[in-house]
């Protein structure tokens, strides 16, 4: 459809070659592949000018219209995923938080400038759907089998005491 619709902009298969980087007769048999393919002459050669034929315009208007849609859908994904935009809204623990998640902040802004970030810090259980919530983090087993959760780390804790010798007796009462 490219190669087809070069051909019929410039008026010649030289041109679109030339404007295709292509060879001449890579652009040629391109052209014949498609008409043979439609089982349809699409172009009226002579050795001055190409023209459409009356199947070959209506093809034509089909084929830019297309090829638009395609690079416009292509142009959309490529520019989102070079830079991410819009509103991240998560919610994560308090310590996780204020440990791993505040010192985290400058690096990614640095790299995500483009992204407003609503950081909620809690530990009660969270509705993704009704408050808009994107992604949570939480630490243990996942409670609503509606949701999709994946490990991203292990996170150990533990109780931990010590005794503290008799002479700190005094000091500590």
């Amino acid at each position: 459809m490219q190669v087809f619709v070069r051909v019929v902009e410039s008026g010649g298969f030289t041109r679109a070659a030339n404007l295709l980087q292509l060879p001449c007769a890579s652009v040629s048999m391109a052209v014949q592949q498609l008409e043979a393919q439609l089982s349809v002459r699409l172009l009226h050669r002579t050795k001055r000018k190409v023209q459409p034929t009356q199947d070959g315009n209506a093809y034509f208007e089909r084929c830019q219209q297309i090829l638009a849609d395609i690079e416009e859908t292509d142009a959309l994904f490529q520019s989102s995923s070079i830079n991410p935009t819009g509103k991240l809204k998560v919610d994560v623990p308090g310590r996780i938080g204020r440990l791993f998640i505040a010192p985290a902040l400058p690096d990614f802004f640095a790299q995500y400038p483009d992204i407003q970030l609503e950081l909620g810090v809690s530990d009660r259980p969270i509705d993704l759907i009704q408050e808009g919530v994107d992604c949570v983090l939480r630490v243990g087993e996942l409670n609503d089998s509606r949701l999709v959760g994946r490990r991203i780390g292990i996170l150990t804790q533990g109780n931990y005491a010590s005794q503290l010798p008799n002479d700190w007796m005094g000091i500590c009462r």
